[in-house]
């Protein structure tokens, strides 16, 4: 019994070690498997999250390319948006060329309704022509079918006029080519050289003293008797006078040749050989008239108005001899003349004096053609002359073929290349108007503009004038040339007043 307890009991205690091993084990076991799983856990979560790297970096490659093929996939969509619209409005065009079309054969249509309605009637009226032709005689026939033509081909025949009318001016402007050139090959003549100052050639140097004088009282009497400036250079014997007035320098030249001669330069001396040689200046004037009607062969012209047109040799257009324009104006109208069939002599004469009122613009108001007409009037001149000359410058209407002739031959002695220069025009031009200006105020005896218009000299009267006055005339011309006149730099302006005694003793 003892053995059976303490069987019981040692199996009881070997159930009790066995249960407590085991559950040793267990636990043992347990702790091993957790911490198999944590390491497991540990490596999940590694793995997990390099996947997750790798899966973000493939999704990041996936996205970009999604964006790329999705770029792409917008570009071609724009391509063919704009692909689409492109052909829209090609077949929108191709649409409006088939409505074009289609309404143009509707009117090619119309008209060959048109046409065969007309053919239809022209059918029937020729078959009616053709009966009253059965009953009509030749020349009635011949007219009858002329005047259908002209009638049917009105167009026809309007155009060919028209082409043949051009053609017949395009002729008529060469053939009149041909007489101009044909003109002026047989015209050669030379233009005055002279035109704004004139050479004196001296015998010595030592002269030039002698004009000059003491302290320079001869050149300044000199000067301002004639109104020219008298240029003393280095040139040797040679002395220059200077103005813009043609008229005033003939009168110094020679004027300065008398006193040269005669040896005695003074300023008594002086006014007389002035004095002396406008008297010269005036044979000169009508021997010039007298050469060019010579020249012309006009001598049947009144001596009154050759020596009115021998003015004109002192006178510059655009720095053309006037004279010498009016001479050669006068052959190349007459040239023309004799090819066109007209009065020789009355295109001659007109172009010769159609310039004749320049002689007298200075004294009388009015355009020189007014001028001009006024004094060829009064002198007895041939009505046609008159006619011919007056519409040079289409001031009249054009009386004759004489009067086409001259503006003609005036126009292209003027427009010659050589014979004008403008800028010498508008020099002279400005002169005068310095020395109008100072004309203009009352008092004023004599005024002069030297220096190329950079000096105006005023005489004026001593017993109409005093010194406070004189001072002021100087003011008043500086001012009007400020308002009138345009010029480069400044203009001197000086106003001279002197006091001449005279007493004689007997």
């Amino acid at each position: 019994m003892t053995i059976l307890i303490t069987a019981a009991i040692a199996g009881l205690i070997g159930l009790a070690a066995g249960f407590a091993l085991r559950r040793l084990i267990l636990l043992s076991q347990r702790s091993t498997l957790e911490l198999e799983l944590k390491e497991k856990r540990l490596k999940a979560k590694e793995d997990a999250a390099e996947i997750n790297k790798l899966a973000e970096k493939e999704a990041a490659k996936i996205t970009k390319s999604a964006q790329v093929e999705a770029e792409k996939l917008r570009q071609d969509l724009t391509e063919e948006k704009s692909g689409v619209t492109e052909a829209q409005a090609n077949l929108a065009t191709e649409r409006n060329r088939l409505e074009e079309e289609k309404k143009e054969l509707k009117e090619k249509e119309q008209g060959l309704k048109e046409t065969k309605n007309i053919l239809e009637k022209h059918r029937t009226e020729f078959e009616l022509a053709l009966a009253e032709v059965a009953s009509m005689s030749k020349s009635e026939a011949r007219e009858k079918l002329l005047a259908e033509l002209r009638k049917e081909h009105a167009d026809d025949l309007t155009v060919r006029h028209k082409k043949l009318e051009t053609a017949g001016k395009e002729k008529l402007e060469e053939r009149a080519q041909e007489m101009m050139a044909s003109v002026l090959q047989r015209l050669s003549r030379s233009v005055d050289p002279e035109i704004l100052s004139t050479k004196v050639t001296l015998s010595n140097d030592d002269l030039k003293g002698k004009i000059i004088g003491k302290d320079g009282r001869n050149i300044r009497a000199f000067q301002q008797a004639t109104g020219v400036e008298v240029i003393i250079d280095e040139t040797p014997e040679t002395v220059t006078i200077s103005s813009y007035d043609p008229i005033r320098r003939a009168i110094a030249k020679h004027a300065l040749d008398l006193l040269l001669e005669d040896g005695r330069v003074q300023p008594a001396r002086i006014e007389q050989f002035v004095a002396d040689a406008k008297e010269k200046v005036n044979r000169i004037t009508k021997e010039r008239g007298e050469a060019a009607a010579q020249e012309l062969g006009l001598l049947s012209l009144d001596s009154r108005i050759i020596a009115i047109l021998g003015r004109l040799h002192f006178r510059t257009s655009y720095g053309q001899n006037v004279l010498e324009h009016s001479i050669e104006a006068a052959h190349i109208a007459q040239m023309l003349a004799h090819e066109l069939g007209a009065d020789a002599e009355i295109a001659k004469a007109g172009a010769l004096v159609h310039d004749i009122g320049k002689a007298a613009d200075h004294e009388l108001s009015g355009s020189h053609v007014d001028i001009g007409i006024h004094i060829l009037t009064k002198f007895g001149a041939n009505e046609k002359i008159i006619t011919a000359m007056k519409s040079h410058h289409d001031d009249c209407p054009h009386g004759s073929l004489e009067a086409v002739i001259v503006q003609i031959a005036d126009g292209v002695s003027g427009a010659r290349p050589g014979a004008r220069k403008q800028s010498i025009e508008s020099y002279v031009s400005r002169l005068r108007e310095l020395e109008k200006i100072a004309s203009e105020i009352k008092g004023v005896v004599n005024s002069y503009a030297i220096e190329a218009g950079r000096e105006v000299r005023v005489f004026v009267n001593s017993s109409q004038v005093n010194e406070s006055q004189a001072y002021q005339i100087a003011r008043t011309i500086a001012t009007q040339i400020e308002n009138r006149v345009s010029y480069p730099g400044e203009v001197k302006v000086h106003v001279i007043r002197e006091t001449r005694l005279t007493h004689y003793a007997r």
